[in-house]
This record gives structure tokens, sequence and C-alpha cells, in this order.
């Protein structure tokens, strides 16, 4: 039988050896550590060592967990200048393991939690390493969504109206309780959305240093992890997404996302402040400045609050991948308070 955190290995194997040119078995499935949404496993088979991530098992909110969205653009960008893992096959029927879920490549390289970059010795390598996480951004934020047919792979125009709204009707789906702060920053953002300013790219939804992976000797950035939230929208969402993280305090290990930047002499330890990673940025993308920057930082701590809340509702149900997800609904008041500062 399969559940969250294993899987019946003997029907898995079975099933990929009739489906997945070159694949054979057996295999042992081992799950990664970390990570709240999608169940993540590293699957060693006699024909190599691949990935295969699931939906979790259990009743789903709609729209969420959907992993043949990210099967879907991890295709889409094979030949792009993205750096993603190859995919090899989409199962969609839920008796196989219980659940939708694809099998990738697995890529032998660093992924790092702490933005910090502790474990780097060198500042001028820590520096190169946020660089590249600037450019690879930029790189998203420029494909060709004709070209890579994804033009339909989300409603373009109102990016903000639209997530405002899907967020807040997905976080009073999994309210536990009243939340003043999360309340009034919703109500703020609903009555502060910019202007459609006509900008349409594909955005990756949860952009951050635990979402990318380094090669071994950390010279290049050689994959983008973890599609599941992304979709058609406004590159300034992962801008303003991944700047947020590296604003939340350095002394706290978040329970849902690393330790932040805030507080930190961001110059000794060779990392970029806020306004030198957007300007990298900015360079990569060829556009002049970012407008409207307060409400796209405040949108983003929203939004992972809301995300932190549906964590901790599945927590409430039984069925969250991680062991300490009950957790993460402490998060949720923070988060808005933080938002709230912004515009304050």
């Amino acid at each position: 039988m399969s559940s969250v955190t294993t899987l019946d290995e003997g029907v898995l194997a079975a099933y990929l050896q009739a489906n997945v040119p070159g694949f054979k078995g057996p295999l042992s499935a081992s799950k990664f550590p970390g990570g709240q949404s999608n169940p993540t496993f590293k699957i060693d088979a006699d024909s190599g060592t691949y990935v295969l991530r699931r939906q979790p098992p259990g009743k789903l909110l709609k729209s969420a967990h959907a992993v043949d969205r990210e099967y879907r653009v991890l295709a889409a960008l094979r030949d792009t200048d993205v750096p993603v893992a190859e995919v090899y096959h989409l199962c969609e029927d839920p008796a196989v393991i219980g659940s939708m879920f694809y099998l990738m490549e697995y890529c032998d390289g660093n992924v790092y939690w702490n933005p910090v970059l502790g474990e780097i010795d060198d500042p001028s390598t820590r520096g190169a390493m946020y660089d590249q996480m600037a450019r690879t951004l930029a790189s998203i934020h420029s494909v060709d969504l004709e070209a890579a047919g994804l033009a339909d792979y989300g409603r373009p125009g109102n990016y903000f109206e639209r997530q405002v709204g899907r967020w807040s009707s997905q976080y009073r789906a999994s309210e536990l309780e009243k939340i003043g702060s999360m309340d009034r920053l919703i109500s703020y953002l609903e009555a502060n959305l910019p202007a459609d300013d006509g900008q349409v790219t594909l955005v990756h939804g949860d952009f951050r240093l635990d979402n990318v992976m380094y090669a071994q000797d950390n010279s290049r950035l050689i994959a983008v992890l973890d599609w599941e939230l992304s979709t058609i929208g406004h590159p300034c969402a992962d801008l303003a997404y991944q700047c947020m993280g590296m604003r939340l305090p350095a002394s706290e290990q978040q329970k849902m996302a690393p330790g932040g930047l805030g507080g930190l002499d961001l110059q000794s330890l060779g990392l970029p402040s806020e306004q030198e990673y957007i300007a990298s940025y900015c360079q990569y993308r060829g556009i002049d400045r970012i407008d409207n920057w307060n409400f796209f930082l405040a949108f983003s701590f929203f939004r992972l609050a809301a995300i932190a809340q549906g964590v901790a509702k599945r927590a409430s149900q039984g069925n969250a991948s991680n062991a300490s997800a009950g957790e993460v609904g402490d998060m949720v008041a923070p988060l808005a308070e933080m938002g709230l500062e912004i515009i304050a």
C-alpha cells in the first residue's frame, strides 16, 4: 500500500517498466525531507535514479497540488534558457499509487535552505550565486509563451486581481480561526490593486533559494524546482516573493521557509541588498525599474500566509506531508503583520 510517506514499490516498478521507455525495476523509494505540498521521492532503480512527485492522498482543495501542471511546464521548458529537470512520464490514474504523479530526471547538485549561504566560505561565490538566481528569474520571465506552447497556461491580464481573489478564497476555505491582521491585509489588497500594466509572462510562483539547484561546485544554477504554483501572470509576483523571503528575520528559522536576511550586514556576507538584487534582475530583463513595489511585497506576505494556513488545515485533517505542518499555522499572523508594516 502507498501512503503519504511510502509507496508500493512493487506496483510502481511494474507500472513504470510498462510505461517509461528504458525504465527497469526493481526499485526502492525514499521520501525527500522538507516540502509541505507535493510529496517528493527519490527512486533508485536498476535503470538509474529518478525523482517522483505526487499529489498527497486525501481530499484536496480545488486547483491545489496540480502535479499535471508541473509536468506540463517542465516539458515545455526543455528547449528554453530556463534550467529544469527532464520529465519522463505523467500518470493521471490515482489507482496506481493513490494519487496522480510524474517521474523526472534526478539532478545531482546542491540545494541550500538558508539564504545566508553559510555553507559557502567565499563571499564572492555567494554573490555570484545570487546573481545567477536573478539571471534565472529573468530568463523565466523572458520565455516566449507561444513558442513554448504555454500561451494558454493561465489567463493573461488582471493577474493581481485574480490572485488576491484566489488566495483569499483558499485562505477562507482553510481558516481555522479569525486572524485580524490577515483580514486587514486582504482588505488593503482588494482596495489598492494596481492598474494592469500589460506585463504577461510565465511566473514560477515559489521562486526562492531552496527551490533552485546549483552544480556540485556551485559554478552554475542547474535546475529550478517545484513548479506547482506556476502560471501565466505578472513577473513582479515572483520578484517580490523572493525579496519577501530575504526580508524575513534572519534570527528565526521559519517552519515553512528558511530564515531570511533581515537585520544582517549583507555587504560583509557578499550578498546583494534588495535594491541591488532588483537592479540585477532589471538589467537581465532589459527594463528600467519596478513600480508599485510595496503592493507587490505586501501581496507576497499575504500569499505565503494563505499557503501556511492551507498547510495547517491539512495538518488538522491528518493528511499533511510533513511532521511539522501543524506548527506552520503559527506563521500566519506574523506574516500578515509584516505585510501590514510594509504598507503602513
